[in-house]
């Protein structure tokens, strides 16, 4: 089977890439990251188009989004919403041209309308379901990073630890997350897509591990792997990317995979990879 990734220089695409690979499965690429010529902004894009026609199934994960400073500091601007626009619109209309079954990526913060990167994510869910494809819900998903401008959480934190000698974290790190592991997270999206047309596609597919933990455990485990390094919370500081807001994720996804990597030894593998 010939998949294509969009966005597979990512964190969750070059896990899928890699897990695809060695499925023995032939994998098309697509990502601005590796070739400039890959941008999605691009109206008619034609490197575009010629993969999704050539491709037998699409995942539709690539995305303007970085981790919870770079949606801080971005997602209120008129250049990140204009960007997941354009990608949303002309990646949805060559997936209908050339009628192909896809999932799309979104994200459990879809449901949050404060949020502009959640909002242009629902926004995709519309368009996927007029087309019949699955959309999925990420969980805070980690792996190892190529971009360190967008770093998400834990690769941030480690970053920290490595440079600085210390953590410092932007809250209190007492708002929680569900953190699940690149590698889980490929091996769900595979499973999907061989039972693409049996799940039902008003079904809402959310991919984390079930399991909170707080962020200033994430910091604390990371500390302890990289020799005591210290831990500053900043005590006056909130969560004003998420708000606090805790949704409870729908466990239909229960019925096909599960989650095999916890958070401690995750971490430890994507330390030893950064290294």
């Amino acid at each position: 089977m010939k998949y294509l990734v969009l966005g597979s220089a990512g964190q969750i695409g070059s896990a899928l890439t890699s897990y695809l690979g060695k499925k023995g499965h032939e994998v098309l690429t697509f990502d601005m990251v590796d070739d400039p010529q890959e941008d999605a902004r691009i109206h008619n894009n034609p490197i575009l188009e010629e993969k999704i026609k050539n491709a037998d199934y699409v995942y539709f994960l690539l995305f303007d989004v970085g981790g919870s400073r770079y949606l801080s500091k971005y997602q209120n601007t008129h250049d990140f919403v204009h960007n997941n626009t354009k990608i949303v619109h002309n990646v949805i209309e060559l997936l209908k041209k050339h009628n192909k079954k896809f999932i799309f990526a979104s994200s459990q913060m879809s449901s949050m309308s404060f949020s502009n990167y959640g909002l242009l994510k629902r926004l995709g869910e519309v368009y996927t379901k007029f087309l019949d494809g699955l959309v999925v819900k990420f969980w805070n998903v980690y792996g190892l990073e190529k971009d360190l401008v967008k770093a998400h959480v834990i690769t941030d934190l480690i970053l920290k630890a490595k440079n600085e000698g210390k953590i410092t974290l932007l809250t209190s790190g007492t708002e929680s997350r569900q953190f699940l592991h690149a590698d889980d997270c490929s091996e769900c999206l595979y499973i999907l897509s061989q039972k693409h047309d049996e799940i039902p596609k008003d079904q809402e597919l959310h991919i984390t591990t079930f399991e909170w933990t707080p962020v200033l455990d994430i910091a604390n485990i990371i500390a302890e792997e990289l020799g005591g390094v210290p831990v500053h919370p900043n005590a006056d500081a909130v969560d004003e990317v998420q708000k606090g807001t805790k949704n409870e994720p729908d466990q239909f996804i229960l019925k096909y995979w599960q989650p095999k990597i916890g958070i401690r030894e995750g971490i430890k593998e994507i330390i030893k990879q950064m290294e």
